[in-house]
């Protein structure tokens, strides 16, 4: 069994797979399949969208089938109908995970509140240097680009390259708990040194030296 961080409706929850819901409580997928539609077509639709998000999987054979996300609320649900000793050692175990999950869920939404104000610290250390305005509206861009040499020895457009993401997508979103920590360290050395009069040269020069990933670490 496992519970995982996913987006559904473009917020990131705890949820389960019906594939794993179905393999762990030794069921057919179709059936599983069938519950859940038993259920949106019981409840109104704006309802079963904030339990369950159709999404797909492919199959052992390459063929691209579809299968559903469920939050807990959305498990808990379809599990009501599981009963016998075994069905509720699951039940159990899988309200255990999403409780575990839903921790590093709350640890990742705050330090993606600590991000935000780190970037913005950043952001109006540039703007009283003028460095945006001698820029042309990139300092942020060009300066972020520094951060990231130092802790992934790539910029930004080489990172997307590797993840397989457009310039739409938050970047971001692809870095471990531990790899975000990283780039944020650098960003307040970054603001510091910005806030202490060095030019973009200095401290480019300066942090790509320094191996600041460790220090950042």
């Amino acid at each position: 069994m496992l519970v995982e961080i996913k987006k559904m409706n473009k917020e990131e929850v705890t949820v389960v797979t019906s594939l794993d819901v179905a393999e762990t409580f030794e069921k057919h997928h179709r059936d599983v399949m069938e519950s859940i539609r038993n259920i949106g077509e019981a409840i109104s639709t704006a309802e079963f969208s904030a339990l369950f998000y159709l999404d797909s999987y492919k199959a052992s054979n390459g063929k691209t089938n579809p299968m559903y996300l469920m939050t807990r609320d959305g498990f808990t649900l379809l599990a009501m109908g599981y009963n016998g000793d075994k069905a509720m050692k699951f039940k159990l175990a899988y309200i255990k995970q999403f409780n575990e999950m839903e921790k590093v869920l709350i640890g990742k939404q705050k330090e993606h509140e600590k991000g935000i104000a780190v970037r913005q610290a950043l952001t109006n250390a540039l703007q009283q240097s003028q460095e945006n305005e001698r820029m042309h509206g990139h300092a942020y861009s060009t300066y972020t680009n520094i951060v990231y040499k130092a802790v992934f020895g790539k910029d930004a457009n080489h990172l997307r390259e590797e993840y397989g993401i457009s310039k739409k997508e938050n970047l971001r979103d692809r870095f471990s708990e531990e790899e975000l920590k990283a780039v944020q360290s650098v960003e307040m050395i970054v603001s510091g040194l910005v806030n202490c009069g060095w030019g973009y040269d200095q401290i480019k020069e300066f942090v790509l030296n320094q191996n600041l990933k460790m220090l950042a670490a």
